[in-house]
């Protein structure tokens, strides 16, 4: 009997199997006999039957919507190839803990001589998955325990809870996760929360209990999510020396917002990629439906990386954004843009720059910021191949703004005040990628345009 075992098959070249491609998880048992390896490597084959051994609460339309492009498959090449991108989806539903592929010649009765069978083995995750782990931070130590809650009515649906203890605050989080059969990408999840953070270079704390629900869909090569979050904010101060600004901004506000994110990301890595672009795309709407706090707020992100010689790439970055408030109530502290730091404009202090009162950091309604990047090897290439591809030597330039804008002014004097106080820096340092999780800087900086009361 002929017969194909692959636990992970990577794509094959158009041209024919490369079976030493595969890599080490692949295993090709021998195939017997040759006549009828001929029939199948040489001639269009149809995949008769798909089966699924290890079922038990995934119900069988969920898994049908992701297999269906097997059938498709015309000759052993693609057989392969669409069982190993079936695979793959299988895998990203987050219901099964590990999928084998199985490809054997047909039969039975009603075989036909160019027939294959295809056979999904799979072991589904437990009812109820648990962790613990402790966090250390900011001053303060917290337990963290997480339950999840996989396939929850068999058709990938998803209950996940978080809470988390610490010597200061507590917090948790609750959320249902629900993707549509066939198209991974289109789901809805809701949210119940409680998150307490703590931001010093504001004096402020700020205690948020809230619900939401959103809604993500791809339109082309766009990613959307419409979300509804109603949240009940608590403003507090963080020391008894904090400003009389930050003071005032203390209390209770309820605060009701649609939103709207589209993102298009063609980056090869989101951690230190080599080529492709980026653009974010936010749009918030406030007190339209309820709530004591009403304002629009636009932001983006757009991001191009191109690959040059000598292994190096060259990054160019861009962010802006602008909060206009509803009525005569003016914004929030804890809703305005904040800038300073590694991931705007570095070499200043986190998030202060700007607009402050007392050592206070305020926020504004409008900034923009951008960064000019160069990535090379390390000098010398110490370790290439191997441990020393995680580093790279970085070259940058950042620049960026933060201020209130007049909104009966026009446009151009809006232009010109966001012109006005241009902080910037430069600098070199070395990069590690932590995997495709994080990325950990060493940069000496060299600050320009510091104006009186950043840091």
């Amino acid at each position: 009997m002929g017969t194909v075992h692959a636990r992970s098959l990577e794509p094959l070249p158009a041209n024919g199997p490369d079976f030493g491609a595969l890599g080490e998880e692949a295993e090709f048992v021998e195939v017997e006999p040759e006549a009828k390896q001929e029939i199948l490597e040489n001639k269009d084959v149809v995949v008769q039957h798909v089966h699924f051994d290890g079922l038990g609460r995934t119900k069988e339309d969920i898994i049908i919507c992701e297999i269906g492009d097997v059938f498709k498959a015309k000759n052993l090449i693609e057989v392969m190839r669409k069982s190993h991108e079936a695979r793959e989806k299988l895998l990203r539903l987050g219901i099964f803990r590990q999928v084998d592929v199985l490809i054997d010649t047909c039969q039975g009765d009603d075989a036909l001589p160019n027939g294959l069978d295809v056979t999904f083995e799979v072991t589904e995750l437990r009812r109820l998955t648990g962790s613990y782990n402790t966090m250390v931070g900011n001053n303060e130590g917290s337990m963290v325990l997480g339950l999840k809650l996989p396939n929850l009515l068999g058709r990938a649906e998803k209950v996940t809870f978080q809470f988390s203890y610490g010597t200061k605050e507590t917090s948790y989080g609750l959320s249902f996760f629900k993707p549509r059969p066939g198209n991974f990408e289109r789901n809805f999840s809701v949210n119940l929360y409680k998150v307490t953070g703590q931001f010093p270079w504001s004096s402020l704390r700020e205690t948020d209990r809230g619900v939401s629900a959103e809604y993500s869909f791809p339109i082309w090569k766009t990613s959307h999510t419409v979300k509804w979050e109603g949240v009940w904010r608590e403003l507090g101060c963080l020391s008894r020396s904090a400003s009389f600004a930050v003071r005032k901004e203390s209390g209770h506000s309820l605060k009701s917002s649609l939103s709207h994110a589209m993102v298009i990301d063609s980056r090869n890595s989101s951690i230190l990629p080599r080529r492709g672009a980026l653009l974010k795309v936010n749009q918030e709407l406030a007190g339209y439906t309820g709530g004591d706090v009403s304002f629009i707020k636009e932001d983006f992100e757009l991001q191009l990386n191109k690959q040059l010689l000598f292994d190096s790439v060259f990054s160019a970055s861009l962010w802006g954004g602008m909060l206009v408030p509803i009525g005569d109530k003016p914004s929030s502290i804890a809703d305005r843009f904040y800038l300073g730091g590694p991931t705007s404009v570095r070499g200043f202090g986190m998030h202060s720059v700007g607009p402050q009162s007392e050592g206070d950091y305020l926020g504004g309604e409008a900034y923009w910021a951008g960064g000019l990047h160069l990535y090379t090897p390390l000098p010398f290439r110490p370790g290439q191949g191997g441990f020393g591809e995680l580093f790279r030597t970085h070259f940058f330039l950042n620049a960026g703004n933060l201020c209130n804008l007049n909104y009966g002014e026009g446009p151009k004097a809006h232009i010109r005040k966001l012109a006005e106080c241009i902080r910037w820096s430069y600098g070199a340092g070395i990069v590690l990628r932590l995997g495709n999780i994080a990325r950990l800087e060493l940069n000496y900086c060299v600050p320009m345009g510091v104006q009186k009361g950043d840091k």
